[in-house]
């Protein structure tokens, strides 16, 4: 009987039902996530892994590489998730909370504003682009949605793309409280509630 060797140097495709590369890419996110970008080495993410640092850099040139994967694919994550909240039959101001609600949670221990700071110092210009694509997609998902509220009669006419853009910067200043503020809160609950309220008023006030 012939035995099929992989050729020298070519890791395992999968590991438990997941391809080496997923496999990597997902462990390599979480780190990221934790620690940030800075503090991170090709070296952490193989021995998270479980696979040698060989391995790492088989699928991923660079530190930047991976980190821009990562991202790009949370990202897509995101959007996905939006697009199945959006996608429901709730009033868009129900909708909008549970979006503000699992982004806020997602976040909840991290700075997206330090994080990414701290990364594209040492980013190319195409990987800056690559991730300014899947940012922009998120942006359209949502603008997609206030402008059929606003075709529905659901909310006023306004510029879709603005009320996206503000959303997300509502969200991102939510992620950047300091926890002295966010105790203020009765709850996490309380805080997406008050945060959805403060945006829909000025959304959907007809005055």
């Amino acid at each position: 009987m012939q035995h099929s060797h992989r050729p020298l140097g070519r890791p395992r495709k999968e590991q438990n039902g997941i391809s080496t590369k997923d496999m990597i890419l997902q462990i390599a996110t979480g780190l990221f996530l934790e620690k940030g970008y800075p503090l991170v080495s090709m070296d952490d993410v193989a021995k998270h892994s479980n696979v040698t640092k060989a391995t790492v850099y088989y699928y991923y040139k660079t530190k930047a590489d991976l980190f821009t994967d990562a991202m790009v694919a949370l990202m897509i994550r995101i959007s996905e998730k939006i697009v199945g909240i959006l996608s429901t039959e709730e009033p868009l101001k129900d909708q909008l909370f549970e979006v503000a609600n699992a982004h806020l949670q997602a976040t909840v221990d991290f700075n997206i504003n330090s994080f990414m700071k701290e990364a594209k110092t040492s980013l190319s210009n195409e990987q800056l682009q690559l991730m300014k694509e899947a940012e922009d997609h998120m942006y359209s998902v949502l603008e997609n949605a206030l402008e059929k509220a606003m075709i529905k009669g659901e909310i006023p006419a306004s510029n879709p793309r603005l009320g996206a853009l503000l959303f997300v910067s509502m969200l991102t200043v939510g992620n950047g409280l300091e926890k002295e503020f966010k105790d203020t809160f009765a709850s996490f609950h309380d805080m997406v509630t008050q945060f959805i309220d403060l945006y829909w008023n000025g959304l959907a006030n007809k005055d």
